[in-house]
């Protein structure tokens, strides 16, 4: 019985030993094989531009806010109880549109009272011009004499009354004193408001924005400028500069107004927006910000040159969104020439030497 147990113990231990070894080798195999696949050569491929000097299009970035053109409060002078309001909130107007109305029914009374009185005035007149032996009211009255006759009977006071009353019955409309879109709607019946609506002219947009004073030597009225809002940065409008203001403030800031063109009306009355100011510079290198990397706190781009990388220290002359405009570095003593071609993708990974291919197009 013994020796059947050794027996039974040994067989086990010859095939654990058996499993242990064939492990060792797969192992020891992948080993291998992940050895030579790490030594196997990989190409580096790359995508690359030709230097020329051509115009950069320098760009200053503030941030804005747009305020229309002409914007006004409108509520009712006489401040009576408003009836009937006509429009709504984003409503476009036109120039003299009835907005809204109040009770008008005491402004009514005060022009019929007022016209009765000019009616009396008038019969007062002619029989003041028939006592001065005159036929009434007609062209044959010396004009010193009708206006004597006119004051003494109280024409020209019924005449003033009847006018101001006609215009108090104007106050209880409310029209649009110009073409424009209505804003801030309070639509309140059988209430007094001290404000009723905004009217807005949003067809263009003033941009005020404001810039260091080293920077107002590259701003003039006229230059181009591009507008973003915020909400939709892939949106640009453009428009022209239109005022500087000829004062510093206590920051180092001046102010700059542009007027922007909102044919589609998507850009709102105080909306925040990127302002982008450009200015070209003519005979720049210029490559895409990708084009250049940072080592040892020094700008570098990788030159392509017989198949290889060569490392070239530069200097950034100007940037806008996308680009660079780079030249020699300075402190390094660099140069770049038209016709060298730059090496503008796959650029994070290399070092001076490293060979490269370019890809093809």
């Amino acid at each position: 019985m013994k020796m059947k147990i050794k027996n039974v113990i040994w067989a086990a231990l010859i095939v654990v030993s058996a499993l242990n070894s064939s492990c060792r080798q797969k192992t020891n195999a992948e080993e291998e094989k992940m050895v030579n696949a790490e030594s196997i050569p990989t190409d580096v491929y790359v995508d690359t531009i030709k230097l020329h000097r051509k115009t950069f299009h320098r760009q200053l970035i503030c941030n804005g806010k747009l305020r229309a053109i002409e914007k006004c409060e409108l509520a009712f002078t006489d401040g009576g109880i408003v009836k009937r309001v006509y429009v709504h909130n984003g409503c476009r107007v036109a120039k003299g549109q009835l907005i809204a109305k109040t009770d008008g029914g005491d402004a009514a009374l005060e022009v019929e009272k007022a016209t009765k009185q000019l009616e009396k005035a008038k019969v007062d007149l002619a029989d003041r011009l028939i006592g001065l032996g005159y036929d009434g009211i007609s062209a044959n009255v010396p004009a010193d004499v009708m206006h004597r006759a006119k004051v003494a009977s109280g024409y020209y006071l019924a005449q003033y009354q009847l006018q101001s009353a006609r215009n108090s019955m104007d106050k209880c409309a409310l029209v649009a004193p110009f073409a424009g879109r209505i804003a801030d709607l309070e639509n309140k019946r059988n209430q007094r408001l001290d404000k009723l609506c905004t009217v807005i002219n949003d067809t263009q947009l003033d941009v005020e924005f404001s810039v260091l004073e080293a920077e107002i030597k590259n701003i003039h009225k006229g230059q181009k400028v591009i507008v973003s809002p915020f909400v939709d940065e892939k949106a640009q409008y453009a428009g022209t500069v239109t005022n500087i203001n000829p004062t510093v403030s206590e920051k180092g800031l001046i102010k700059i107004t542009a007027r922007i063109p909102n044919p589609s009306g998507k850009m709102l009355d105080g909306m925040n927006v990127k302002v982008i100011i450009e200015n070209d510079v003519a005979q720049s290198f210029v490559v895409p910000k990708d084009a250049v990397v940072e080592r040892d706190g020094y700008h570098v781009v990788f030159l392509y040159k017989d198949g290889e990388a060569v490392w070239t220290y530069v200097d950034i002359a100007y940037s806008n969104i996308g680009s660079y405009a780079i030249k020699g570095c300075e402190r390094k003593e660099t140069e770049l020439h038209a016709g060298d071609v730059v090496i503008t993708s796959g650029n994070l990974n290399l070092a001076d030497g490293t060979k490269v291919k370019i890809k093809k197009r």
